[in-house]
Order: C-alpha cells, then structure tokens, then sequence
C-alpha cells in the first residue's frame, strides 16, 4: 500500500478498536488491506470510511465494523477451514484469508468473483478456493467447515449450511428481511445452539447463479 493508503487503513483499524472491536488479529489484518482496492476507482477516496458501498449488480462492500465483527465472532472458535458465503468484492475474504488456514468462497454473481480472484491474486492470498454457485448450496465437496460466514441476509438458516458445519463448527449469518439480526449457529452433539448478536442491514441472499 502507499504511505497514505496504510495511515488510512490504520486509522479505520483505530476507528474499529475505539467502536468495540477487541480482536488485534482482525484489526491487524483490517490495518494491512487496501480497501480501495476493492471499490471501483471513483469510490476510492471513501475507502477507509466506516461505510457500507456499492460494487455494482446490486451488491455492497460491508461496513468495516460489520466485517470486523463477523470475522471477530467467527475466530473466537478458533477455526481453520472457513466457507464464505458471498464473495462480493473479496475484501471480507481478504481480511478472512490472512487469518485461517484455508479458506473457501462462493459467489452466484460471476463478474463480481472474477474481480475478486484477481485482487486477492494481487495481495498475494493463495489459500483461498473460488467457487461460482448458488451460496444456498454451500460447498459440499470440501466441506465439512470449521466455520461458516454468510455476508448477505438470508431468509432463513440455510439448511445446507448446517449440515456443512463439523463438530463444534460455528456459523455466523444475518437472517431476516425486513428486519435482520446477526446470529451465531454453533453445532453440539446435541443439536444446534443459536445466540442472536445485533441488529443489521445486508442485502438480500438470493436463490441461484447469476452470469
């Protein structure tokens, strides 16, 4: 990054610790990634503002506070294998990919997953898989996760997902429509435990591939 570009980055990580954010992993990996990157170059002089933007087709970059906390709640299980649900621009699978084993990353949107295999290229992050598909479905072939994000709000807990998650795994999923919370799914021998985190705004997950 440029001198300028790392300041900024720091300076949102400041912003993310002073909002409640106590991981120093996440806020190490949100200080290290050139949001710009990942917004078309006219948005780029609001890179490091804690703002969700538009990337085209309908979609959005999170709100750094958003994707700092998703990643927060989903390393607190300490998790190696990850699916992301919603790769987007690939800046949330940037800041997940610095910080797990493996990570793997669908997206039913296929020019959105090309831009974003070639900007985690240009970072250098080769443990992440693509996948383009229907996020619904998961990714079953290299299932089981540790640990599953969904970045878009979901009208119900994806019973794919679920069953995707190994012993012990966590999901972490806004649900809802009109109104939406963030929850956090974890698998025990015994079922499925569910603790609802905040209120959000995503957009919508939705049903299919697109071209």
């Amino acid at each position: 990054m440029s001198g300028v570009a790392t300041r900024s980055a720091l300076n949102l990580a400041n912003q993310l610790r002073a909002a409640g954010i106590r991981s120093q992993a996440v806020l190490s990996a949100v200080a290290k990634t050139p949001r710009e990157l990942f917004l078309d170059a006219a948005l780029g002089h609001k890179a490091y503002e804690n703002t969700a933007l538009p990337i085209g087709q309908g979609q959005t970059i999170s709100q750094p506070y958003i994707v700092a906390r998703m990643t927060e709640l989903l390393l607190e299980s300490s998790p190696k294998r990850v699916l992301e649900i919603g790769t987007g621009s690939g800046y949330q699978a940037a800041i997940l990919a610095q910080l797990v084993d493996q990570l793997c990353t669908v997206e039913r949107i296929k020019s959105l997953q090309i831009q974003a295999r070639q900007r985690l290229k240009r970072l250098d992050l080769h443990n992440v898989s693509f996948k383009y598909g229907d996020g619904w479905q998961g990714w079953v072939n290299k299932g089981p996760f540790d640990a599953i994000m969904v970045t878009a709000a979901a009208s119900k807990i994806p019973e794919a997902l679920l069953e995707q998650l190994a012993p012990d795994g966590v999901l972490v999923i806004p649900v809802g429509q009109v109104t939406q919370q963030l929850l956090r799914v974890t698998r025990h021998e015994s079922g499925f435990e569910t603790e609802t985190i905040e209120m959000v705004r995503f957009v919508p997950l939705v049903n299919g591939a697109l071209a």
